[in-house]
């Protein structure tokens, strides 16, 4: 949802974060992801339709009669449970009362990702549990998870934003090399994470517009298992072989969705590198298999995992 008309929705990636906020009639989030002012970039989502907004607890929202944006922050604690389930249920809750029932894309920046939390559990796992209750509270079943990115920030406690549809047409595609996140092992945490490796979307009906495929952030995971531990070429290689196959012919025909896409048609890519001094391998392979750095964004900030080096997302339009 790219290209001249309103604003639906903005998130900026910057040197620091700010509470979301209705910018010209828009939600917009700033989530610190970069050092570097210079480095600030937006996100930008726009339509061509009139947009209705507010903003309720802390969280701001717009719609425009076919998607729906929100964006909201919990601030900084020594748990998450309680305030992540609060707030995602007041997020989740407006799509529902607004009639945008199937949320098919979500971005989680969290700061200190992998730090234990006042009781010893890692944030992460903190912040999955209180999601998790979200979801349970509106009753919202694994086969619609919306795709999802949970990545480490650099500040401002945990950032979100989702979009929603008011149309059900909305697929989940699973990957026959990984384990849908939402059934792994307890060993994990005590809530498994909760997203699809990606979703799809179809065009409008009766629109000319491209459907989409919003691949989630993907790693280098087999089965549930981190592989190459330690081997930042071969984690970037692995994860791009994860979308690969994600979005190929073989996996595509499972769901229905016609001809497989290639990781070539890849675009609006972030990539998320845990050690400053691999990003330029990653950069140097991401363009060699995607083939092209003009839509490629790099983050150095930490993993969902302790263990995991890169991370990478996209979007590929029919």
């Amino acid at each position: 949802m790219s290209g001249p008309g309103n604003v639906l929705g903005a998130v900026r990636y910057a040197d620091r974060h700010a509470d979301p906020h209705l910018d010209h009639g828009h939600p917009d989030l700033t989530v610190h992801m970069v050092n570097d002012a210079a480095e600030s970039f937006s996100e930008v989502w726009y339509t061509d339709h009139e947009i209705t907004h507010g903003e309720i607890n802390g969280v701001t929202y717009a719609y425009d009669g076919r998607h729906f944006f929100c964006a909201g922050r919990v601030e900084q604690s020594a748990s998450y449970t309680d305030d992540v389930r609060d707030a995602y249920v007041t997020a989740l809750g407006l799509t529902r009362d607004l009639d945008y029932t199937r949320v098919f894309r979500m971005w989680n920046f969290v700061e200190d990702i992998n730090v234990s939390n006042g009781a010893g559990l890692e944030i992460y796992r903190d912040f999955c549990r209180g999601r998790a209750q979200a979801f349970d509270r509106l009753a919202i079943p694994d086969d619609q998870l919306p795709a999802a990115t949970g990545i480490g920030s650099l500040g401002g406690g945990i950032g979100f934003c989702l979009l929603a549809s008011h149309r059900s047409d909305c697929i989940n595609i699973e990957n026959p090399r990984q384990m849908p996140a939402y059934r792994y092992p307890d060993r994990y945490g005590p809530r498994s994470p909760s997203f699809a490796r990606a979703t799809y979307i179809s065009p409008p009906e009766g629109g000319s517009g491209p459907g989409h495929i919003y691949v989630s952030g993907t790693a280098s995971i087999v089965g549930h298992r981190t592989v190459h531990q330690g081997d930042v070429a071969s984690q970037c290689r692995e994860a791009l072989t994860n979308i690969t196959h994600l979005i190929s012919a073989e996996n595509l025909s499972r769901h229905d969705l016609g001809p497989g896409r290639a990781i070539t048609d890849l675009r609006n890519v972030k990539v998320y590198v845990r050690h400053d001094r691999d990003v330029d391998t990653v950069r140097d392979i991401c363009t060699e298999v995607i083939g092209s750095d003009k839509d490629l964004a790099l983050f150095n900030v930490d993993i969902c995992r302790s263990d995991l080096l890169v991370e990478i997302e996209g979007v590929v339009l029919d």
